[in-house]
C-alpha cells in the first residue's frame, strides 16, 4: 500500500530518535545501517536500487570509492560525526569525473550522521539541515519513491529592496511635478543604466556612478540635463557623435533598441534627489531578477499597490510550474539524451538540436512585465550553452580553432512575442528581456573566457501594446510559426468584470445574452484554442480555479473540447499564488496545459497540493478531467456537469432561504433582540430566528422579522417595525437595480420569501475547505433559513445519509464552485446531478440507524458547535466513527468492492454520471 507523506514523517521522526545525539556514527563503520534505516523511510531496500562503496576513477586515475551510488540519481559521501562536509563536497565531486554522462546523479546528499547537505543540480537547490530537521525536510527525497517534490528558489527580498530605492525615487520626482508618461520612460531608462553600470555593459565598471558623482553638481542643479545628454549619447552610434564631446561621456556605447530615442522633458532635480540616485548606484544591480523586478517595477507607479509591494508580480518558482511541463521538461530530455550520445552522430545531433532552440517561438499574449519571457528566455540560452560546452569540447578534441562566442549563441530576444494592454509594461517587458540577454551573455563569456556583449542592440522582442482580445494575433505571430503560447492572463469573476470585458467574454464565448458566468480569463483559452486551429502550438495557462469547478466547467470546457478538439494534457490543481514578499496575495489558481487532441498522445501529468501553499507532487495520468482528476479511463475526459434547473436523480426539490433585500432593518443580532425584548415586547413575538451559512454552523443567533406575516391592523400599533417597513422602503427605492425598485411598493414582503411549515435539511452555501464534511442538519419551523443556506423539506434519514456521506461529500469538493478556497455548495450541479444509488427499502432499514446515530454522536455534545464538531483538529472520536460506520453502508450502495481513495470514489461517480447523462443526450 502507497505511504502517505504523513506515514513518512512519522518514520523520519523515528529514525531521527534512533540516531540523534548518540554516541555513534563512525563512517566507515556505520554509514551502511545509517542507510538502509534511512531508505527504510520509504520502505525502499537501498541495496536493490544503489551500492555501497562503488568503485570510481578519479582525476588523478587513482581508484576511489562512493560510498553510496545510485546511478543517474544519487550520490553519497558520507564523513563521521562532526568532519567537515566541505571536505566531502570536493570529494563527492571529484568522482564525478570518472562516472559516465548517462549516470551522473541528479542529487549529491553530503552528511555527517548529525547533519544534511542536499544538493539538486537539475533544479539548482541546495539545503542544509540538522538530523533533527529531518521530518520537516524528509519531502525533498521524495525521489527515492518517485514522487519528487519541486523546490525552486525565489530572489523576492533583494528585487524587494531594488524596487523601493527606484520607487523613492519615483515619489520624489513625482511630487517635484515630473509625472506621466516622461516619469515612466525616464526610469526605465534610469534602471537599465543601473543594471548596464554593475553588469559590464557600460565599462569600467561603475562609469554611470562616477558619471553622477563626478561630473553634476552636488545640489542637482544640473542632473536633469546631465542625464538628458547621456541618453542622447547612448542613443547616437559612436561614429556619428559630437566632436567635442564632454570627456565623461566617451566611454558609454551606443544601445540602440529604442529605449533612448524618444526626446523628453528634462526633470528638475534637488539634493536629495540626487542622494537618492546615487543611492540606487550603489546597490549591487546584477543580482537582480529581471523577470521579478520588472512587475516590481511597475508597482511603483502605483502607490495602492506599492502599500503591499511584493503581492503583484509572478515569482520564478510558479513561472517554472508552467514552462516546465509546457516544453522545459521535454526539451532538457532530449538534450539529455543527445548529451549522452556517442560517436559520428553527437556532433551533427548537437548542432541540429541548438539550431531547433533558434527556431522556437514563445508567445505570451498577456506578458505584462514579460515575467515568462524572460523566464523562458533564459531558460533556453541555458540549454543551448550546455550544447555549446559539448561542441566546444568535440572541436578541441578535433584540435578545430574555437569560434568566436558570437558564432556559437543562435538563441535571441527575437524569438519572444507578447501583448500587453499598458505602455509602460511594454517598455519595462523590452527592457527586461535586453537585460536578461546580457546576464546570459555574461555566463557566455565566462564559459569562454572572453567578452560577449550584444551591444549595439541589433535583436529585440516583438512586444505590442494592445488589447489582446481586439487585436489579431494572427499579425503578431502567424499560428503556424508559434511553437508555445504561454501566460498569466489577468483575473476577474463575472461579478467584477466592466460593461466591456463582459462584452468581450460575451462575444468570444459566444453564449448568448448574458455571456454566461465565466471568467475574464477564459477568454484568453477560448482566443488561445482558436488561434492554434492553424497551428500547432500547445497552451499552458494561470487561471483562476473557479473555470475548473462549478457552473463554469459547462461553459468554457465544451467549447476547447468539442469547437476546437483540445485537450488537456498537464494540470496544476489549486493552489496559492503569489510572492514570499510582505503582502503576499494568496490567489487560489490552477495550471492547464492544453494542445490538439489530435497531435501525438503523451503521458498527462498531473500535480497536487497536500498544502495549497506547499509544493506539489506530480502523478501520471491517462486522462484529465476539466474537474482536474485522473480519468481513469473509467469516464470520458471531456465529460462536465452541466447545471440542472430540477434534480435528475430522484431527489426532492432543494430551494434557497429568505432574501429579504432590507438593508438589515428586518435583522436583529442576538443583542439587538434581546433589547428589544425589554422595550417593546409585543413587537419582539414577531421575530423568529434567522439562520445563515455562517449562523447555522458556528451556532451564532440572529432574528428576522416578515412584515406581510402580520395583519395590518396589528402592524399600525407597533411604531418600531412602521419604522423599519419605512426605511427598507426608502432603501429599495434608492436602488438602480430594477427589482428592487419594484420591491419599494412591496416594502413589507421579501424579495425571497421562505418560512418552512416542516422541518427541513439546512446545507450550507460555503463550508470551509478544512472540514470533511459539510455540516448538514435538521432545522424546525419557526426558524427561517436565509439565502445562504439551501434546504429540503420534508426530507427522510436516507436523505440526510446520502447528503452527509463521503461519497457526497467526493462530488461536492469536485464539482462545487468556491469562494476563495471554501466550498460553495452549488444546486445547480451539486445537489440536482449527484449520481444517487438505486437503494431498496431494505437498504434504508439499514442506513438509517446509521444516519440517526450521526445525529446522537452530535447530540451528545450540547454544548458544542457544528464547527466544534467538525473541525478537523476537534472533532469527537465518536461522531468520527459513526460517519465512517455510514460511509461503508453507502458505499456498499455504488459497489460491493471497498474504494480505496477519493479518486476512486471520484471515478466511479463520473462513470455514473455518464451513465445516467446518456439517456437524455
Amino acid at each position: 500500500m502507497r505511504l502517505t507523506w504523513r506515514e513518512i514523517r512519522h518514520r523520519a521522526a523515528e529514525f531521527v530518535e534512533r540516531w540523534e545525539g548518540k554516541e555513534r556514527g563512525y563512517e566507515k563503520g556505520e554509514t551502511q545501517l545509517f542507510y538502509q534505516e534511512f531508505f527504510g523511510i520509504f520502505d525502499v531496500s537501498v541495496r536493490r536500487v544503489g551500492s555501497f562503496e562503488a568503485p570510481v576513477r578519479k582525476l588523478d586515475d587513482s581508484l576511489g570509492f562512493i560510498d553510496l551510488f545510485w546511478k543517474g540519481v544519487l550520490l553519497v559521501e558520507q564523513k563521521s560525526a562532526g568532519r567537515n562536509l566541505e571536505r566531502a563536497r570536493d570529494q563527492a565531486y571529484d568522482y564525478f569525473t570518472g562516472i559516465t554522462e548517462s549516470d551522473l546523479p541528479q542529487f549529491v546528499l553530503l552528511s555527517d550522521f548529525q547533519s544534511f547537505v542536499l544538493i539538486d543540480h537539475e533544479a539548482q537547490d541546495e539545503v542544509e539541515f540538522p538530523l533533527s530537521s529531518l521530518p520537516d525536510q524528509i519531502e525533498r527525497f521524495g525521489f527515492i519513491i518517485g514522487r519528487q517534490k519541486r523546490v525552486f528558489r525565489d530572489q523576492g527580498p533583494v528585487n524587494i529592496q531594488a524596487s523601493e530605492l527606484v520607487g523613492q525615487l519615483h515619489d520624489q520626482l513625482k511630487a517635484s511635478g515630473y509625472d506621466g508618461h516622461d516619469l515612466e520612460r525616464f526610469l526605465v531608462r534610469l534602471v537599465f543604466c543601473l543594471f548596464a553600470d554593475d553588469t559590464g555593459i557600460f565599462e569600467p565598471r561603475d562609469s554611470f556612478l562616477d558619471y553622477l558623482e563626478h561630473w553634476t553638481q552636488p545640489d542637482g542643479s544640473d542632473l536633469g540635463g546631465r542625464l538628458t545628454e547621456l541618453f542622447q549619447v547612448l542613443d547616437t552610434p559612436e561614429g556619428k557623435r559630437q566632436d567635442h564631446l564632454h570627456e565623461a561621456l566617451e566611454p558609454f556605447p551606443y544601445i540602440n533598441g529604442d529605449l533612448f530615442r524618444d526626446q523628453l522633458r528634462i526633470p528638475a532635480f534637488d539634493t536629495g534627489m540626487r542622494e537618492q540616485l546615487i543611492k540606487c548606484c550603489s546597490f549591487d544591480w546584477s543580482v537582480i531578477s529581471p523577470a521579478i523586478f520588472g512587475a516590481l517595477f511597475q508597482s511603483v507607479m502605483d502607490a495602492k499597490k506599492r502599500r503591499a509591494i511584493g503581492a503583484h508580480y509572478t515569482t520564478e518558482q510558479n513561472i517554472m510550474k508552467v514552462i516546465q511541463p509546457l516544453f522545459l521538461d521535454d526539451l532538457t530530455a532530449e538534450a539529455e539524451r543527445i548529451l549522452a550520445l556517442r560517436g559520428r552522430t553527437r556532433k551533427s545531433e548537437l548542432i541540429r538540436f541548438q539550431q531547433k532552440l533558434a527556431r522556437l517561438t514563445f508567445f505570451d499574449p498577456a506578458c505584462g512585465c514579460g515575467n515568462f519571457l524572460v523566464i523562458t528566455y533564459r531558460e533556453i540560452r541555458r540549454l543551448e550553452m550546455r550544447i555549446i560546452k559539448a561542441l566546444r569540447t568535440l572541436r578541441h578534441a578535433d584540435r578545430q580553432d574555437d569560434l568566436a562566442a558570437t558564432d556559437l549563441s543562435l538563441v535571441n530576444v527575437d524569438q519572444f512575442y507578447g501583448v500587453e494592454l499598458e505602455e509602460f509594461p511594454v517598455r519595462v517587458a523590452e527592457t527586461a528581456m535586453w537585460m536578461m540577454d546580457h546576464i546570459m551573455n555574461n555566463q557566455l563569456s565566462l564559459l569562454y573566457g572572453l567578452g560577449f556583449v550584444r551591444i549595439p542592440l541589433r535583436s529585440a522582442p516583438t512586444i505590442i501594446h494592445g488589447d489582446a482580445l481586439e487585436v489579431d494575433w494572427t499579425d503578431i505571430l502567424p499560428a503556424q510559426n508559434c511553437s508555445y503560447i504561454l501566460g498569466n492572463p489577468p483575473f476577474s469573476g463575472s461579478k467584477t468584470q466592466s460593461d466591456d470585458q463582459r462584452r468581450q467574454v460575451r462575444d468570444i464565448a459566444r453564449l448568448g445574452g448574458t455571456g454566461g458566468t465565466l471568467d475574464y480569463v477564459a477568454a484568453w483559452f477560448i482566443k488561445a484554442a482558436s488561434y492554434v486551429q492553424s497551428g500547432k502550438a500547445p497552451i499552458g495557462f494561470v487561471a483562476t480555479n473557479s473555470i475548473t469547478q462549478g457552473e463554469q466547467v459547462g461553459q468554457l470546457w465544451p467549447i476547447l473540447f468539442d469547437q476546437y478538439g483540445l485537450r488537456i494534457v498537464f494540470a496544476h490543481r489549486t493552489f496559492a499564488w503569489g510572492s514570499e514578499a510582505r503582502g503576499r496575495a494568496n490567489v487560489h489558481v490552477v495550471i492547464l496545459g492544453l494542445e490538439n487532441a489530435a497531435a501525438p498522445l503523451r503521458q498527462a501529468r498531473l500535480y497536487h497540493y497536500e498544502d495549497i501553499k506547499g509544493e506539489p507532487e506530480e502523478v501520471t495520468a491517462t486522462a484529465i478531467s476539466p474537474y482536474l482528476f485522473d480519468t481513469g479511463g473509467k469516464s470520458d475526459a471531456k465529460l462536465v456537469v452541466h447545471e440542472e434547473g430540477r434534480p435528475i436523480n430522484g431527489w426532492r426539490q432543494s430551494k434557497s432561504g429568505s432574501q429579504p433585500i432590507d438593508d438589515q432593518h428586518y435583522i436583529l443580532t442576538e443583542t439587538e433582540y434581546m433589547s428589544l425584548c425589554e422595550t417593546d415586547p409585543s413587537a419582539a413575538m414577531h421575530f423568529r430566528r434567522y439562520f445563515g451559512a455562517k449562523e447555522f454552523i458556528n451556532g451564532v443567533h440572529r432574528y428576522i422579522v416578515h412584515p406581510a406575516s402580520i395583519s395590518p391592523s396589528d402592524l399600525a400599533h407597533l411604531p418600531e417595525l412602521v419604522k423599519r417597513v419605512q426605511a427598507v422602503r426608502e432603501f429599495r427605492a434608492k436602488s438602480n437595480r430594477k427589482q428592487t425598485l419594484r420591491l419599494a411598493n412591496y416594502p413589507t414582503e421579501f424579495n425571497v420569501t421562505v418560512l418552512p411549515e416542516v422541518p427541513f435539511l439546512a446545507l450550507p452555501e460555503t463550508s470551509s475547505e478544512r472540514r470533511e464534511f459539510v455540516p448538514i442538519g435538521w432545522m424546525e419551523p419557526p426558524d427561517v433559513p436565509s439565502n445562504a443556506l439551501r434546504i429540503v423539506e420534508s426530507a427522510k434519514l436516507i436523505d440526510f445519509a446520502l447528503l452527509t456521506s463521503t461519497m457526497h461529500m467526493t462530488w461536492m469538493r469536485a464539482v462545487c464552485g468556491r469562494l476563495k478556497n471554501d466550498y460553495r455548495y452549488s444546486i445547480g450541479v451539486v445537489y440536482n446531478a449527484f449520481p444517487v444509488p438505486e437503494i431498496t427499502a431494505r437498504d434504508a432499514a439499514k442506513i438509517e440507524p446509521l444516519a440517526q446515530a450521526i445525529l446522537e454522536a452530535r447530540a451528545a455534545y450540547p454544548d458544542a458547535t457544528l464547527a466544534h464538531l467538525y473541525d478537523p483538529d476537534t472533532m469527537p472520536p465518536p461522531l468520527r466513527r459513526a460517519h465512517h460506520a455510514l460511509d461503508r453502508a453507502v458505499d456498499r450502495l455504488y459497489q460491493r468492492k471497498p474504494f480505496t481513495s477519493e479518486h476512486d470514489r471520484l471515478q466511479h461517480l463520473f462513470e455514473r454520471y455518464q451513465k445516467m447523462k446518456q439517456p437524455l443526450v
